[in-house]
C-alpha cells in the first residue's frame, strides 16, 4: 500500500494583503497529478488545513472541490484528515457524513464517551485497493487541554495528558491489528529540536509547553506523519518520523524552504522506500537586496530589476530591504517610483538602521533617572539611541508641535 504525507495548507491564506488562492489551486491541481502518477492508495493531511478557524467559502471550495477530483480520478484512495492548531474543529468535522462517501475521515478533535476519550474515532483502518486492512491509523489532531484525559499528581497535567492519550491510542490500535498490518501515526505538534519558522508559526504553547519528546511516537509505530512546523524535516535523522512541511512560503522566512510531499510504501509492517517529492514554486519570493543596504543601492537594485513577462496573479511577491541612518519619511514613495512599470507585487518594505559603537556602549538609566527627564529630554535620548546623532531641529519642532496639541476629551467645542 502507498501512502502520501502532505500538511500544513492553510487554505485561503494571505500574504500580508495578497491572498493566494491562485497558487493554492495551482498546488491541488498538481497534487492530484500526483496522486495519480505515483499510484497513491492513502492520502494523509496532517492539519492546518486551513489559515484561520473561519474559513472564507472559497477556501472551503478549494478543499471539496480536490477531495471530489481526488475521488473521481482515484476511486480506491483513503483519505484521513486531521485538524490543526489553525483549524476549527468543529467546522473540520461538520461535513463528515458526506466526507465518508468520499472515503475521506475527518478528525477534528478528541471526544469523550462518558469518563473516557473515545478511542475508536482516533484509530482508523486503512484499507488497500482490494480491500484488506493493510494498516491502522492514530489519527491525532492537535490537542487542547480539553481533550486529554486528567492524570493526577502530574507537574505538567497538559503534558501528561496528551502523553496518556497517545499511550491509549497506540494499546488500542495494537489490540486491533494482526499481524501483517502496520501501524502508523498522524500527529500535529512541536517535537522537541525540531526547527521553527517565528515569523509564520502560531505557537501552540499552553500552560508553558512549547514541545514533545519523540519518544511520545512508540517504536513499533512504522511511520509518523507530522503537521505543524513549515520546515520539511526529519526528527533524530530517522526518515520514519518526519514534518513534510508547507506546500507553499508562508513568509519570507521561509523564503528557502524546500516545499514537498512524502511518499512511502507500506511492507507488511513496515514503512519502505520513503521518499521526497518536491512541489514546484508557482510564485517566486523576492528579497531586494538579500542584506539590507542604503537607500541608493536598494534603488539602484530596484531600478535594475526586469521580472519575467507574466499574468498578475503569477507576478513575484518583492521585500525590500532598506538600512538607514535617520528617518527616511519619503521611503515608500522612492521605493514605489523606482518599481513603476516593474511586474512584481510589494509585500513589505524592512527598515532597520545602522548603530553606531557608542550606542553600544550607551549606560542605561535608572527608573529614577527615566522619571526625572522632561518628555523632549527622553525624546533626543531615545532618537540618539535609534539613530547615532542628535535629532534635526524640524523634527525637534515637530514633536514640541505635537506635544502641544490640547487633548481629545471627546466633548465638542
Amino acid at each position: 500500500m502507498r501512502l502520501l504525507h502532505t500538511s500544513d495548507w492553510h487554505l485561503g491564506q494571505a500574504l500580508h494583503q495578497f491572498e493566494r488562492s491562485h497558487e493554492h489551486k495551482l498546488f491541488l491541481a498538481w497534487l492530484l497529478d500526483t496522486l495519480v502518477t505515483e499510484q497513491v492508495d492513502g492520502l494523509l493531511i496532517a492539519g492546518d488545513v486551513f489559515d484561520n478557524t473561519n474559513p472564507s467559502a472559497a477556501a472551503q471550495t478549494q478543499l471539496y472541490v480536490f477531495l471530489t477530483e481526488a475521488r473521481r480520478r482515484i476511486p480506491h484512495l483513503k483519505i484521513i484528515i486531521t485538524a490543526g492548531n489553525h483549524d476549527s474543529p468543529g467546522r473540520l468535522e461538520a461535513p463528515a457524513p458526506f466526507l465518508s462517501l468520499l472515503d475521506a475521515c475527518v478528525v477534528g478533535q478528541a471526544l469523550r464517551n462518558g469518563d473516557d476519550i473515545d478511542l475508536e474515532r482516533l484509530v482508523l483502518p486503512l484499507q488497500d485497493r482490494n480491500g484488506a486492512v493493510a494498516a491502522w491509523c492514530i489519527a491525532m489532531p492537535f490537542l487542547r487541554p480539553s481533550d486529554v484525559p486528567r492524570v493526577e499528581g502530574a507537574a505538567d497535567p497538559y503534558t501528561a495528558g496528551i502523553e496518556e492519550l497517545y499511550r491509549q491510542a497506540f494499546d488500542y490500535a495494537c489490540s486491533k491489528r494482526k499481524p501483517g498490518q502496520a501501524l502508523i501515526a498522524i500527529g500535529h505538534c512541536h517535537l522537541t529540536s525540531a526547527k521553527v519558522s517565528e515569523d509564520s508559526e502560531r505557537r501552540i504553547m499552553i500552560g508553558g509547553v512549547e514541545s514533545l519528546a519523540a519518544n511520545i511516537f512508540d517504536s513499533q509505530i512504522a511511520y509518523v506523519a507530522l503537521g505543524h512546523l513549515h520546515l520539511a524535516q526529519k526528527i533524530g535523522a530517522d526518515p520514519t518520523r518526519r514534518y513534510c512541511g508547507s506546500p507553499l512560503p508562508m513568509s519570507f522566512s521561509e523564503i528557502d524552504y524546500p516545499h514537498q510531499v512524502v511518499v512511502l510504501d507500506l511492507d507488511g509492517e513496515a514503512a519502505t522506500n520513503i521518499r521526497e517529492i518536491r512541489i514546484p514554486r508557482s510564485v517566486d519570493l523576492l528579497r531586494i537586496p538579500k542584506q539590507p543596504a542604503n537607500l541608493d543601492e536598494v534603488l539602484r537594485q530596484l531600478e535594475a530589476l526586469n521580472p519575467p513577462d507574466r499574468n498578475e496573479v503569477e507576478w513575484p511577491y518583492l521585500q525590500v530591504r532598506v538600512l538607514l541612518t535617520q528617518p527616511e519619511p519619503g521611503l515608500r514613495a522612492q521605493i514605489e517610483t523606482a518599481l513603476t512599470g516593474k511586474q512584481v507585487r510589494l509585500v513589505r518594505i524592512e527598515t532597520s538602521y545602522a548603530q553606531n559603537s557608542a550606542i553600544a556602549t550607551a549606560q542605561a538609566l535608572s527608573v529614577d533617572e527615566l522619571n526625572s527627564l522632561a518628555p523632549a529630554d527622553f525624546f533626543d535620548r531615545l532618537y540618539q539611541n535609534r539613530f547615532g546623532t542628535a535629532p534635526p531641529a524640524e523634527i525637534l519642532a515637530a514633536f514640541t508641535e505635537l506635544l502641544n496639541v490640547p487633548a481629545q476629551t471627546g466633548v465638542p467645542a
